[in-house]
C-alpha cells in the first residue's frame, strides 16, 4: 500500500454507450488531430468536481495541455459524487478510450470498476488524489503531490510563523479539514500531526477539527461555529486556501484580527491565497500546484506506448511566508 496516492489517471467524459449519470456535467470537449498518421490518443478524464479556485486551474491545465499535445480528450466534472466518477469511468470503457485519468472524490471504493478497466485492457492513471485497492496492479501510477508531506511542511511553517508572531504559550489550534474520506484531507491532517507528536506534545493542541468540504462557504461556516464554541483560538490550520478565505470572513465578524489574534496556515498556494497574505491575513502558505497537465500527457503517452514509468510522479512545490506574497503574487499562474 502505497502512503499517498494510488496512481491512474482515470479518464473521463461523457459521450456514448452507458454515459454518466444526469446529475454530472457534461463537456463533450472532445478534441482530435493526427500527426504522423499516428493514431490520436483518446484520454478519458474524470475530474472530482469545480469546488475551489485550485481545481478550476487544475481542470485548465488538463484541458490545455491534451488540445497541446493533440490528444482526444473526453472529459466530465463529477460534482464531488463518487457513483458520477465510477459511471463517467464505465462509459469510457465502453468507448474503448485509450487510457482512463481521474482525480478521486474518495479514497475507497473503487476496486469493482477498476478491474473492469483492466479487463479492457486500458490502463488508469491517478492524478492528484490516491485510492485505496485490493490490487495494485489496477493502476499503472500516480500524477500529483505528496499530501503527508503538505501536511508536515504545514506543521513545520507554523513553527516560524509562531517564533515570527512572538507567540509564547500554549498554541491552540483549530484545524479546517478537507473533504471526508478524500486523500488530501487524511493525509495532510496525518503530517500535520507527525509534527506536532514529535515536537510539539507540550505546547501545541488541535482544540476543534471539522470538514469544511474544501469550499470557501464551507469554511466560513464552520469557522464560525469554531469561534462560538472555542472563542480562545489562537491558531487556524486550514487544509487549502479557499477554506482559509471563507474563515477569514467570520474572523473578521467576530472583531477579532486574522493574521494577528489568529495565526493562519493554509495549503494549496492559489492567487486569492496569495492576495489575502498579501494583506496580512494568511500568515504562511504550502504550496499544492495544480499545473499537472503536462506532467499528465507525457505520462499517458509513455503508458500508451507501453513505457515503463515511476508509481509516483511527484510535483514541484514550495512554501510561501507571509512577507513573500506581494513578490510572489505577480508571477502566480492560478
Amino acid at each position: 500500500m502505497l502512503s499517498r496516492r494510488n496512481f491512474l489517471t482515470a479518464a473521463v467524459g461523457v459521450a456514448a454507450a452507458g454515459g454518466l449519470t444526469a446529475c454530472a456535467k457534461k463537456d463533450d470537449n472532445s478534441s482530435s488531430s493526427s500527426s504522423g498518421g499516428s493514431k490520436t490518443i483518446t484520454l478519458g478524464f474524470s475530474q472530482v468536481g469545480s469546488e475551489s479556485g485550485w481545481r478550476s486551474a487544475n481542470t485548465t491545465s488538463v484541458k490545455d495541455a491534451a488540445k497541446e499535445a493533440g490528444y482526444n480528450l473526453k472529459f466530465s466534472d463529477a460534482q464531488q459524487k463518487q457513483e458520477n466518477q465510477i459511471s463517467a469511468i464505465r462509459s469510457y470503457i465502453a468507448q474503448k478510450v485509450d487510457v482512463i485519468a481521474f482525480s478521486p472524490v474518495v479514497v475507497t471504493g473503487w476496486d469493482a470498476v477498476l478491474k473492469e478497466a483492466k479487463a479492457a485492457k486500458i490502463p488508469v492513471v491517478l492524478t492528484d488524489r490516491s485510492v485505496e485497492t485490493s490490487d495494485d496492479s489496477l493502476y499503472v501510477t500516480l500524477v500529483g503531490s505528496d499530501f503527508t508531506d503538505e501536511g508536515r511542511r504545514a506543521g513545520k511553517i507554523l513553527e516560524k510563523v509562531l517564533e515570527k508572531a512572538g507567540h509564547k504559550g500554549a498554541v491552540k489550534i483549530a484545524q479546517l479539514e478537507g473533504t471526508t474520506g478524500a486523500a488530501p484531507a487524511i493525509e495532510r491532517a496525518k503530517g500535520f500531526k507527525e509534527v506536532m507528536d514529535a515536537d510539539h506534545k507540550d505546547d501545541w493542541k488541535i482544540v476543534v477539527s471539522q470538514t469544511g468540504d474544501f469550499t470557501r462557504a464551507g469554511g466560513k461556516q464552520v469557522m464560525a461555529a469554531f469561534l462560538q464554541s472555542n472563542p480562545d483560538i489562537n491558531v487556524l490550520f486550514a487544509h487549502n486556501d479557499d477554506m482559509a478565505i471563507g474563515a477569514i470572513q467570520s474572523i473578521e465578524a467576530a472583531g477579532k484580527k486574522p493574521g494577528k489574534d489568529i495565526l493562519i496556515v493554509s495549503i494549496d498556494g492559489v492567487k486569492d491565497g496569495f492576495v489575502a497574505m498579501s494583506e496580512g491575513k494568511i500568515n504562511a502558505i504550502v504550496e499544492c500546484n495544480p499545473l499537472l497537465g503536462p506532467q499528465l500527457m507525457d505520462t499517458v503517452k509513455k503508458v500508451k506506448a507501453g513505457e515503463t514509468v515511476e508509481r509516483w510522479i511527484k510535483t514541484k512545490e514550495g512554501d510561501f511566508m507571509q512577507d513573500q506574497a506581494k513578490a510572489a503574487l505577480p508571477s502566480r499562474k492560478y
